[in-house]
């Protein structure tokens, strides 16, 4: 279940950045060779998700856990906003919903 974890925070953190960079590039003048970067952190989400070895849809369902967690890690690390422990709350619950579907793949 580690491993699937981990597996996941790679796969948000390069759905992050893929579209962190054209926010950038959109809402802060970046230049536009951030889009060469955002697109190839795009391919490389699309084939992390295919690594997992359970059907796409809970893949995505799990998966949603784990991106709501990074994102608002991104929000604190990378934009500086403080979180709240309404942010903590419902990280805690997003998390355990992934764990719970994982734990459920090899049932299913």
């Amino acid at each position: 279940m580690l491993k699937t974890a981990l597996l996941f925070f790679l796969t948000a953190i390069a759905e992050i950045v893929g579209c962190f960079l054209p926010w950038l590039w959109l809402k802060k003048a970046g230049s536009a060779w951030l889009l060469l970067p955002a697109a190839l952190s795009l391919m490389a989400f699309v084939w992390l998700l295919t690594l997992h070895p359970a059907a796409s849809g809970r893949v995505y369902a799990a998966y949603g856990g784990v991106y709501v967690v990074t994102a608002l890690l991104w929000l604190r690390v990378v934009d500086g906003v403080k979180l709240s422990a309404w942010d903590w709350s419902g990280a805690l619950v997003a998390f355990c919903g992934m764990l719970i579907i994982v734990a459920g793949w090899g049932r299913a």
